[in-house]
């Protein structure tokens, strides 16, 4: 087996992602490859607006005028190769945009393209198929924004393999662009289960930048020079083992809870994490630090694939506006919810008289307040608070006159308002619309040059589709031995880390014990039960709550349905992603042995 060590960077979590991570990574981190990951469903939805406005965009335009001007020469020099996602809906225009800045800069770069993803063109034919929602069985909607496949490594192995510098796909897996690197330097085999499981985690550990860190990290007060971060390095062996690092002298912190962390980010199951290319299975990866800010990660494992890609639509639906307003003085709180009753009140009468119906949804929160802890929210005292008025209608005259109301606060009814700002603008509402898509009936190809080849994608396994079954009950929980008048309680943060994020309407909340020794606690008392109840004012009546346990890093996986208000776009709320959802479950409390108190893992209040 190959000695060789490759070192991939990831230098983008998302569509904005801060400049500094590209240059970093290709003059100090001494990577063989970098890596862009720019896509979301929203994403896609903006680029195939630009896209039907001229042909030649629809891509992630940073990627080649921000990122990759300023490293395209460092890049040729070293040898450097690049995997972006950056292409969107139109890859081969963000290939010749690459081209024209390398021919600019003075240099030879070899561009390949994937392409096959773009399901929009077929979705007549897929409608009239019948093709439905894969989770609520709802059929496709009659308009779409974008339609795209998820996928997988192979075609950027395909590339690599036929000498590309630059591989540039449109919907991916987040993971396969690191996948494919590790398929073509140590030639994994498409059935070599185990190891794309482990590129797959590479890929996963990467995807969202400066997480793999200490970006959003539960010890955030640990986590040294914020402006200095380090974007993350992987240093990938071909047994698939790896060490997460970061390039030397940045800011930042990489040690086991910050990569168990990230690895549990928006994960549903970690036993079957479905991919285009393995189904992974996280549960008994471990972790271990091997040096200052390096991570050694070990044990993933993996089974065959599906027979089908995941697909994602995007459609518009109605329109929505979010209003804010600043409330400051004695009963801050108490005026800004007065306020938002008023406006509604107000703009509905307003509606009535133009014969036109109610709003669809309203949702009105008090920043300052605590609106998202509902009955776990402390009794507030805040003289400072912003009202956030949301509201949708099909009609966007409705929302003009919403608009319009806004700013009359200020000399209507409480003392203290302030920060208008302008009048909120209608946006559309775009919802999701994911589906199964035979991966038989996608074709992929990659061009180089001028050459295009067909790639062959392995048929999968329909009976693969069985890990999207209810998982097996959890064992019983280990017994804690303590007698009840020796309990005291603790916030939950005292005891584990904690990761949320979302995946459409659904949350995930990842909790890592600081100790091995607290997990059997956790397991006690932190059922799925206790968990739905304790976030039962943000879910739906059709909510259901799901625990996996992950004992390689000592951790606990809750998957929250219905948990989002419609999630991304179709939210309204102020926070659509459940990045909220692990913050709040930290405040939980929870009976320890008094003599815990003293165990040097336990955090303690800050002073």
């Amino acid at each position: 087996m190959s000695d060789r060590i490759v070192r991939i960077g990831g230098a983008s979590g998302f569509w904005g992602d801060s400049a500094v991570g590209a240059p970093q990574l290709v003059r100090h981190g001494q990577i063989d490859y970098l890596v862009f990951d720019y896509l979301a469903e929203l994403t896609m939805s903006i680029l195939a607006t630009m896209r039907s406005k001229s042909p030649d965009q629809g891509y992630a335009t940073d990627f080649v005028d921000i990122a990759m001007r300023a490293v395209i020469r460092d890049i040729a020099a070293k040898g450097i190769k690049v995997l972006s996602n950056a292409g969107g809906v139109n890859p081969r225009a963000c290939a010749a945009a690459l081209a024209k800045l390398a021919d600019e800069a003075g240099v030879t770069l070899k561009i390949a393209v994937v392409e096959g993803d773009d399901l929009l063109p077929r979705t007549e034919a897929l409608r009239a198929g019948g093709m439905t929602e894969m989770f609520t069985g709802a059929p496709m909607p009659d308009k779409l924004m974008s339609a795209n496949a998820y996928l997988g490594a192979l075609p950027v192995k395909a590339a690599l393999d036929a000498g590309a510098d630059v591989v540039i796909t449109g919907r991916s897996a987040d993971s396969a662009l690191a996948l494919g690197a590790l398929m073509h330097e140590f030639g994994w085999a498409m059935d070599d289960y185990d190891r794309l499981a482990a590129g797959s985690l590479v890929g996963h550990i990467l995807e969202c930048g400066c997480q793999a860190t200490g970006g959003l990290h539960t010890d955030w007060d640990l986590v040294p020079d914020w402006a200095g971060i380090g974007y993350p390095i992987t240093e990938c062996a071909a047994d698939g083992s790896f060490v997460v690092t970061k390039a030397p002298e940045t800011g930042g912190l990489v040690v086991p809870a910050v990569v168990a962390e990230q690895m549990l980010y928006e994960v549903g199951d970690p036993a079957a994490y479905l991919l285009p290319d393995v189904i992974c299975d996280f549960t008994a990866v471990t972790m271990e630090s091997a040096g200052s800010d390096r991570v050694l990660v070990q044990g993933t494992r993996g089974r065959a694939p599906t027979d089908s890609y995941k697909a994602s639509a995007t459609y518009m639906d109605g329109w929505r506006a979010v209003a804010q307003l600043t409330i400051i003085g004695i009963d801050a709180a108490a005026k800004a919810q007065r306020t938002a009753d008023a406006i509604l009140e107000r703009t509905r009468q307003m509606l009535r008289h133009s014969n036109l119906p109610d709003y669809r949804a309203t949702h009105a929160e008090i920043l300052g307040a605590e609106s998202m802890y509902g009955p776990h929210g402390r009794a507030s005292a805040a003289r400072e608070v912003v009202m956030r008025l949301a509201v949708t209608h099909d009609d966007r005259k409705a929302l003009a006159m919403f608009a319009r109301e806004i700013a009359p606060a200020g000399t209507s009814w409480s003392p203290g308002t302030t920060g208008a700002g302008g009048r909120p603008k209608p946006s559309p509402i775009v919802r999701l619309f994911s589906f199964l898509m035979p991966k038989a009936d996608v074709p992929v190809t990659v061009t180089l040059g001028d050459k295009t080849m067909p790639v062959a994608i392995p048929a999968g396994s329909a009976g693969g589709g069985a890990a999207l079954q209810a998982p097996e009950p959890m064992p019983a929980a280990d017994p804690v031995t303590a007698d009840a008048a020796a309990m005291v309680g603790v916030p939950l943060v005292s005891l584990a880390y904690a990761r949320s994020g979302d995946k459409g309407d659904s949350s995930n909340i990842g909790i890592i014990a600081r100790d091995p020794g607290f997990l059997p606690l956790l397991r006690r008392d932190l059922t799925p039960a206790r968990v739905q109840a304790y976030f039962a004012h943000l879910l739906a009546a059709d909510s259901t709550v799901t625990r996996f346990e992950v004992p390689g890093v000592n951790a606990v996986n809750f998957l929250l349905t219905h948990a989002l208000g419609g999630g991304g776009m179709a939210s309204l709320r102020n926070d659509p992603l459940g990045k909220g959802f692990g913050q709040m479950l930290l405040d939980m409390v929870v009976d320890v042995p008094a003599d815990w108190l003293d165990h040097p893992k336990l955090r303690k209040p800050a002073a």
